[in-house]
């Protein structure tokens, strides 16, 4: 009796073990264990207990495509601020390789303006790439504009077009409205159909809510929402809402330089370039910026570069090439949180620390 009662047991754990992985398999994505992976547990251990401490609300990571740790809640959808770039980046990558964009067609080309300040006959020089560089010499106020992007903003007319880099939410945003009238597009919808529904994204389907600031209204429950903010500037910033899931899978899918089931879903010769440094922003830590990621300067030898982009300074989605691995770090920035900018830091060194050297 004892025997068929460990029998039944041991069948049933193989049986919800199956239905576990076969819910990754479905999606792409299987589980490994931290060894497997290349990973210490107890240090992997420690991760955890400080993101706990310190008021993170997920956290993936995978391994060649695989979940080897797993903190929080990785299905729930908030907004991913700043990294909405990085994902702006593949549509730009898809919609240029169709002939449907030139990144060397001017502002001026494409009849790219705003009423009050009216852009001048030099800023009219500035280029798609330029804006995508964020090196469009354009510094007039924008939608969705941190103090920290105000204080650091040059004066207008410091910089000749794609002389400098200076992180310009005017340029990104820009760069989406480029993006919307080119293609007669929705950036969400467009997303959807090219990314998310092609790789298997569970909870990103496109939809979309408006926001006129200043507004007390609650972030829409969408998948996306433009952002208007007319007093500073007529072009509104497009946040994306997205899961933890979701997100990795979109670093997965760069990993792969694009690929995905045997589907070129970006082209790979689009991820190289946009990912490659192209302004130096930090050169004691070896931090550069390329094409709407930032990117991590590489050693001699390196056969690709690491790269990233973080939101509001508490988010962000890394890709390293030479580790095979993809990071996600979210904190609900929705609501009121208290992890701070420098643990974001400790969380990326912890991470880095528990890898096994091989």
């Amino acid at each position: 009796m004892a025997f068929k009662k460990i029998n039944y047991f041991i069948s049933l754990l193989l049986l919800i073990t199956s239905c576990h992985l076969s819910a990754f398999e479905t999606l792409g994505l299987e589980n490994v264990t931290p060894i497997q992976a290349g990973y210490n547990l107890e240090k992997l251990n420690e991760l955890e207990l400080f993101l706990k401490e310190s008021g993170s609300n997920s956290m993936l990571l995978l391994h060649d495509g695989k979940v080897f740790f797993e903190w929080g809640d990785i299905n729930r959808k908030h907004v991913i601020n700043s990294i909405r770039k990085a994902m702006l980046n593949s549509l730009i990558g898809i919609y240029h390789s169709k002939g449907k964009l030139s990144l060397d067609s001017t502002l001026k080309q494409l009849k790219i303006d705003q009423l009050e300040p009216k852009l001048n006959s030099i800023e009219l020089k500035a280029t798609l790439r330029m804006l995508l560089e964020s090196r469009s010499g354009i510094y007039l106020g924008a939608t969705a504009e941190s103090d920290w992007m105000k204080d650091r903003k040059p004066q207008r007319g410091a910089f000749n077009p794609g002389d400098h880099y200076y992180y310009n939410n005017w340029d990104f945003n820009v760069v989406g409205a480029i993006f919307e009238k080119q293609t007669s597009e929705n950036i969400f919808q467009a997303f959807y159909h090219n990314i998310a529904k092609p790789i298997g994204m569970k909870h990103f389907k496109g939809d979309a809510g408006r926001v006129d600031l200043p507004s007390d209204l609650p972030i829409p429950n969408t998948d996306g929402f433009h952002q208007y903010q007319l007093s500073e500037s007529p072009f509104p910033a497009y946040h994306f809402r997205m899961s933890t899931y979701d997100m990795a899978l979109y670093g997965q899918l760069y990993l792969n330089n694009g690929l995905w089931n045997g589907q070129q879903i970006i082209p790979k010769e689009w991820i190289k370039q946009s990912t490659k440094p192209i302004s130096i922003t930090n050169k004691k830590y070896g931090l550069a910026y390329g094409m709407m990621w930032s990117v991590l300067i590489p050693e001699k030898n390196q056969q690709r570069t690491s790269f990233y982009h973080t939101g509001n300074g508490v988010h962000m989605l890394g890709v390293y090439p030479e580790h095979k691995l993809v990071m996600v770090h979210r904190v609900d920035t929705e609501n009121p949180y208290k992890f701070k900018y420098d643990d974001l830091y400790t969380v990326i060194r912890l991470m880095h620390s528990a890898r096994i050297i091989k």
